[in-house]
């Protein structure tokens, strides 16, 4: 079977919105551009590789996905929820959480998103994109 290769972009995070938790992003909590595993609901092995950096909006991701399941869910559009798996370092404690710091583990592709505006908003589907 041919290996399965969809990109996307989104966010993973959108900065001063208070999530289901209520828990909230501040601008400057996730740090340097860097690469992190893509994984399913939070769980297993990675399905793919997450590229983040920080922007104006929030956490943005680009993503590849090698999985071909996942890749038909998201191409189909039947799951375009993104979640980040992290550890806080740095928090204030008022009316809700801010996370003014945290170590980023992993961005997974998520059904139902803890922050409801964390989307995939662009898929591009086939080929490696190189």
């Amino acid at each position: 079977m041919a290996q399965v290769t969809v990109r996307f972009g989104g966010y993973a995070a959108i900065w001063d919105r208070a999530d289901r938790a209520g828990d909230v992003f501040r601008k400057g909590a996730f740090g340097e551009r860097r690469l992190v595993p893509l994984l399913w609901q939070h769980r297993g092995a990675a399905v793919g590789e997450a590229a983040v950096s920080e922007d104006d909006r929030g956490l943005r991701v680009d993503g590849v996905i090698h999985d071909a399941s996942a890749a038909t869910l998201v191409q189909g559009g039947a799951v375009a929820g993104l979640s980040v798996g992290y550890r806080p370092l740095a928090v204030r404690q008022g009316a809700r959480r801010e996370l003014t710091r945290v170590a980023l583990a992993e961005v997974s592709l998520v059904a139902v998103p803890m922050q409801p505006l964390a989307r995939i908003n662009q898929v591009f589907n086939g080929g490696s994109g190189e």
